[in-house]
């Protein structure tokens, strides 16, 4: 099938790789050109596991194309995905200038029946303004559909060529029917497609990570009460999670969320309900909870010393909000580090993907090591945030040789309290008590 991608950000180049890979033919589209000549070279933007290698195979097989051309790539295609960010408006909301322009742009290149699928995450009612522009523009026959993306960075890759499930939001049979075929390859050995209305399928999104968010924060909450009655967060996670009704997914106490999707999809929500006179006090709390748990981390680490972090070298591991990932949009890295720049503190940096991204946000302030243990060298502390597999298991008799002071603060609960002690060290996790 010809398809067109318009957008080649992380969901749209993902989208296109893995549509090009099951033998559809695929022009991704973007208004960049020195992005595009990037990709035509192999060059990916983002970091994502499997991507490059998909791009760069897809495109020898002459599957793939980029291109700046939106109206030949229209012409040519049946089916036009729009994957074009939706950033975040200053009231919560998700700006859709930019799927506006497209839908007109799609509109008047139009030469025949096309299915335009909504791919971005956009609000509820999204898809009934897209078709109020393109019926603006042109008389041929169209359908809007909403097909959100359940991607997560880290594994974007194989969650689109083996999802959990594809949600197709369609009111026309003839629109359901070719995106069915398209999701074909993608369930050969059992059919997880769901098909319900436009609105539920763009309502789908915004609930699901709204709800992962909410279990992040609802178990960073019962951490932060555990560390006041002396239990021990990891236990009662284990408690918890082993009733199949609750489950073990994102129930691991940290620094709270943060990425491209679930900041900007909570907010959006919320802001969808003040928009319709329905108040979402249990997702309004989740974002204020998420808040609040990167300032806790910072009192924790101002406490220990005494409120005074000038001219203290800071070590810190992980700047992406995740492992498997070069995304800095809404990681606690950045908060943690511009409280500790603002207290007078200087920063020892490592990430395995990162620095490019932490570099665009800090520029020279903080200091980029080589490695994971020249960033503790003479550091007064080092401070663990991301997760990424190669802090799980250092040399801790090196580390402590390295570090000014064996003190470590961990984000992420990646080490046994007890062992830690015994290694010597302070160890300052989330929801235990402190060695």
């Amino acid at each position: 099938m010809q398809i067109t991608v318009i957008g080649t950000g992380y969901v749209g180049l993902v989208a296109g790789a893995c549509l090009a890979d099951m033998g559809n033919d695929v022009i991704c589209i973007d208004n960049n050109l020195e992005k595009l000549k990037q990709l035509e070279n192999g060059i990916i933007p983002i970091y994502e596991p499997g991507l490059e290698e998909l791009v760069k195979s897809n495109v020898l097989e002459h599957r793939l194309e980029f291109s700046s051309d939106i109206d030949s790539a229209v012409k040519k295609s049946q089916v036009c995905f729009i994957a074009v960010g939706t950033p975040q408006g200053e009231d919560g909301s998700a700006d859709l200038k930019y799927v506006f322009e497209v839908a007109k742009s799609i509109a008047k290149a139009m030469n025949g029946y096309k299915v335009i699928v909504d791919k971005s995450t956009v609000p509820v009612g999204t898809a009934q303004k897209v078709e109020e522009i393109i019926k603006q523009y042109t008389n041929y026959e169209f359908d809007v559909v909403s097909n959100p993306e359940f991607l997560k960075q880290g594994n974007a890759v194989d969650d689109f060529l083996h999802p959990d499930r594809v949600v197709i939001g369609s009111n026309s049979d003839k629109a359901t029917a070719i995106m069915q075929e398209i999701y074909s390859p993608f369930f050969r050995t059992g059919n997880r497609v769901i098909v319900m209305d436009v609105k539920s399928a763009e309502m789908t999104k915004y609930a699901a990570n709204s709800f992962l968010a909410t279990k992040i924060s609802f178990m960073n909450e019962i951490a932060n009460l555990c560390e006041k009655v002396g239990a021990d967060a990891e236990m009662v996670r284990v408690g918890m999670s082993t009733d199949s009704r609750i489950g073990n997914k994102f129930l691991f106490p940290g620094l709270g969320y943060g990425g491209s999707c679930f900041p900007k999809d909570v907010k959006a929500l919320i802001n969808t309900g003040l928009e319709n006179d329905c108040e979402m006090n249990i997702i309004k709390a989740a974002d204020e909870t998420n808040k609040k748990q990167r300032n806790l981390f910072i009192e924790k680490i101002k406490k220990h010393f005494n409120n005074n972090l000038k001219d203290k070298t800071i070590a810190i591991w992980g700047l992406a909000f995740k492992p498997k990932t070069n995304d800095m949009r809404e990681a606690p890295a950045i908060t943690i580090i511009q409280a500790l720049l603002e207290n007078g503190a200087k920063i020892k940096a490592f990430d395995p993907k990162a620095f490019d991204s932490a570099k665009f946000i800090f520029d020279d302030k903080i200091e980029y090591s080589k490695s994971s243990y020249e960033a503790v060298q003479e550091a007064d502390c080092l401070l663990l945030l991301t997760e990424w597999n190669e802090f799980r298991r250092p040399d801790f008799d090196k580390l402590k040789g390295l570090l000014k002071n064996p003190t470590i603060f961990d984000g992420r609960n990646q080490y046994d309290p007890k062992r830690m002690k015994e290694k010597g060290f302070d160890y300052i996790c989330i929801g235990k008590k402190s060695s």
